[in-house]
C-alpha cells in the first residue's frame, strides 16, 4: 500500500467514524489505523463545515439568512448524526446529575436525555443560531467563513485531548472506544497543522486571537474534566467540540471577519 493510499485510508476512517458519510468498501480498519486516524479529525470538521456552508450559500437565493442558517445547522446534524451534540447533552447530564465519578460516567452512558442535557443542548443550539444570525447582519457571506473555521478548529481542539489526557470511560461501552487509546506526536502535528492552515482564511491578528481563546477554552475544559471524572470520555470530547465551536462564532462576531 502506497503512502498516499495509507493516508487516504486514514482519512476515510476518520470520516466514517465522525459522519454518516459511508466509507468506500476498500477501506481497511484495525486498532492501529483507528488511533492514527485522529490526525484527520480537523479535516473531517472542515468537510462538515464546507457542506454546511454550501447549503447556507445556496439557500440564500431563496430564503433569508436566518432560515438559511437553520438549514445549514440541520445539515451539519444530519451529516454527523448529531454525534457531538449528543456528547454535549450526555456530559451535561453526567456532570450535573452525578455525585461520584462512577455515577457521572454511568449517567453519560445512559441513552435517555435528562434535564441538564436538554437545557445544554437547547441553549447551545439557540446560541449557535443567534451568533451566526448576528454575523449575517453584518455580512451574509461571513457565515460561510464562520462555518468552515468553527467546524474545523473545534474538532482540532477536541481531538487534542486524546494526546494529553487520560481516557477514563469503560472501553466496552464508550462511543469513542476505537479512537481513544492513544495519539502520537505525528497525529497531533498533522491535526494542529490542519487548524493552522484553515486560519489562513483570516488575518494574522484574528488568527492569533482565535488561537489564544481556544487555548484558554481547552484549558478550562481540561481542568473541568480532570476535576469531575479524572480525564475525558467520548462524550466530553463532544462537549469540548461544541463549546469550542461556539467560542469560534462568538469571536468571529466580535472580530467582524468576512471573506
Amino acid at each position: 500500500m502506497s503512502q498516499w493510499h495509507k493516508q487516504l485510508n486514514l482519512f476515510f476512517i476518520a470520516m466514517g467514524f465522525f459522519t454518516r458519510i459511508p466509507m468506500p468498501k476498500w477501506i481497511e480498519v484495525d486498532a492501529d489505523k483507528l488511533n492514527k486516524a485522529s490526525r484527520y479529525f480537523g479535516l473531517v470538521g472542515l468537510l462538515v463545515g464546507a457542506i454546511s456552508a454550501t447549503v447556507y450559500t445556496l439557500m440564500l437565493y431563496w430564503v433569508s439568512p436566518a432560515i438559511a442558517i437553520v438549514l445549514a445547522m440541520i445539515t451539519s446534524v444530519l451529516v454527523t448524526g448529531g454525534f457531538h451534540e449528543d456528547g454535549l447533552a450526555d456530559t451535561a447530564d453526567g456532570l450535573g446529575g452525578g455525585w461520584t465519578v462512577e455515577a457521572k460516567l454511568n449517567i453519560m452512558k445512559d441513552s435517555r436525555l435528562g434535564s441538564y442535557g436538554a437545557l445544554a443542548l437547547v441553549l447551545a443550539l439557540l446560541l449557535k443560531w443567534q451568533l451566526l444570525t448576528e454575523l449575517a447582519l453584518f455580512d451574509p457571506s461571513s457565515v460561510s467563513l464562520a462555518l468552515l473555521l468553527g467546524h474545523c478548529l473545534s474538532r482540532v481542539v477536541a481531538a487534542s485531548f486524546i494526546f494529553s489526557e487520560n481516557y477514563v470511560s469503560d472501553t466496552d461501552t464508550s462511543k469513542s472506544k476505537p479512537l481513544a487509546q492513544q495519539q502520537g506526536v505525528n497525529e497531533l502535528s498533522i491535526l494542529l497543522a490542519t487548524g493552522v492552515l484553515v486560519l489562513l482564511l483570516v488575518s494574522m491578528m484574528q488568527a492569533i486571537v482565535l488561537i489564544a481563546a481556544l487555548v484558554i477554552v481547552r484549558y478550562g475544559f481540561v481542568r473541568l474534566f480532570r476535576k469531575q471524572i479524572g480525564g475525558y470520555t467520548g462524550d466530553t470530547l463532544g462537549a469540548a467540540q461544541q463549546g469550542s465551536e461556539l467560542t469560534c462564532y462568538l469571536l468571529l462576531l466580535i472580530l467582524g471577519v468576512s471573506w
